[in-house]
């Protein structure tokens, strides 16, 4: 759930600072013409009773807006970011400030927060899977160790078996590198701009088993880096699942990716950016190209869908 500060006017922070400085070195000035003026009609112990009074009111009401607009704020806010340094993700925030600049820092405190909390449940989330999926090459490896120890086993059966010791191990090592690529992913890469042109060649050669069509070449909100990586992943995606062609369209703020492959199933559309989830784990897929993708989307304020058409169309908006 999205969280946010409730937008409404406050004062700006030297506006309450300039009026408790102005109350604070008028009230004497105003006393003194009080006395002069008020002191001859009420008397000069009746003029000290009433300046006194309003004095009091005055101060009361001071303390109170100083309170409701700067203490209370401070305090809250406080509160909330002790919560998230302890993990209590689960308290709510404040949802008033009193000034201005209470209201930005406020936001800020609470969108680094909702960072951190999803971070924290992506990789709570990908600990559990890793944890699940690891375990088949590990029974593999295992089972593997126990066979190879016998005396009698053929040569034949111990090459199969190597085999499948090498299969497991470059399972735990794809997995691992995706962990490391996942976590990379999470970071903002360089920020800047780019277009696609400079380095489609270089991509065509990468995945020279399709044609790739730039239809537009706009300037993209993402550094160089951080494009090649999303295209990298969704080209290969489409290799992977027998596309030969892909058309590739930048225009100002989207990316639209689109292939001639067989598509994705309406059962699999809701999970394809799920972190694990493949339709090639025999093949040696791990799962995490599109999920890495869209983790190193969102670190840059972008998000990534997947279009109900024909074949595989991914649309990115900046």
């Amino acid at each position: 759930m999205q969280r946010s500060v409730t937008q409404k006017w406050r004062p700006p922070l030297t506006l309450v600072i300039g009026g408790t400085l102005a109350v604070v070195l008028g009230l004497p000035v105003l006393g003194i013409a009080w006395f002069k003026m008020a002191g001859n009609i009420l008397g000069w112990l009746e003029t000290a009773q009433l300046f006194a009074a309003v004095g009091i009111v005055a101060t009361l009401v001071l303390a109170f807006l100083l309170w409701r607009l700067v203490l209370r704020p401070i305090r809250r806010l406080s509160d909330y970011a002790q919560a998230m340094r302890e993990g209590r993700f689960a308290v709510p925030p404040p949802e008033h400030f009193g000034t201005q600049e209470f209201s930005a820092l406020g936001r800020n405190v609470i969108d680094m927060a909702e960072a951190l909390r999803g971070r924290e449940a992506v990789l709570r989330s990908y600990a559990d899977h890793a944890t699940h999926e690891l375990k088949g090459p590990l029974t593999v490896l295992r089972g593997a160790a126990e066979l190879l120890d016998s005396p009698t086993l053929e040569p034949e059966d111990r090459s199969r078996l190597l085999a499948r010791i090498d299969e497991a191990a470059d399972r735990m090592t794809a997995l691992l590198d995706a962990q490391r690529v996942l976590a990379r992913a999470q970071e903002p890469l360089s920020r800047g701009q780019a277009r696609i042109s400079p380095f489609l060649p270089e991509l065509q050669m990468e995945h020279s088993d399709l044609e790739l069509t730039l239809e537009a070449d706009a300037v993209l909100p993402l550094s160089a880096d951080g494009l090649r990586l999303v295209l990298d992943h969704l080209l290969g995606n489409a290799a992977a699942h027998g596309a030969t062609e892909v058309r590739i369209a930048a225009t100002p703020g989207e990316l639209r990716v689109s292939d001639n492959g067989p598509g994705v199933s309406p059962g699999n559309r809701d999970r394809i950016f799920d972190p694990f989830f493949t339709t090639r784990r025999e093949a040696g897929g791990t799962g995490m190209g599109l999920p890495i993708v869209r983790r190193m989307l969102e670190a840059h304020g972008a998000t990534i869908a997947l279009e109900p058409e024909k074949g595989a169309v991914f649309v990115v908006r900046f």
